[in-house]
């Protein structure tokens, strides 16, 4: 029986680690397409605007 608990808590942290390791995957990937975009426009960056003054501001890098 502790084996099979022991087993079941490995299968939770491998699938855990292998959702993690997807999600930073494409998060990364969609940073390099922004940046990739923003070097064929030759933008320098995306503008937001802060709800609070309306003033439009260079977004923050996550």
């Amino acid at each position: 029986m502790p084996q099979i608990i022991l087993l079941l808590l490995f299968a939770a942290i491998a699938w855990y680690g292998y959702r993690k390791f997807v999600a930073d995957a494409e998060k990364l990937a969609r940073r390099q397409q922004e940046v990739r975009r923003q070097q064929e426009t030759g933008a320098s960056g995306t503008l937001v605007k802060d709800p609070v003054t309306g003033e439009y501001r260079l977004k923050k890098p996550e």
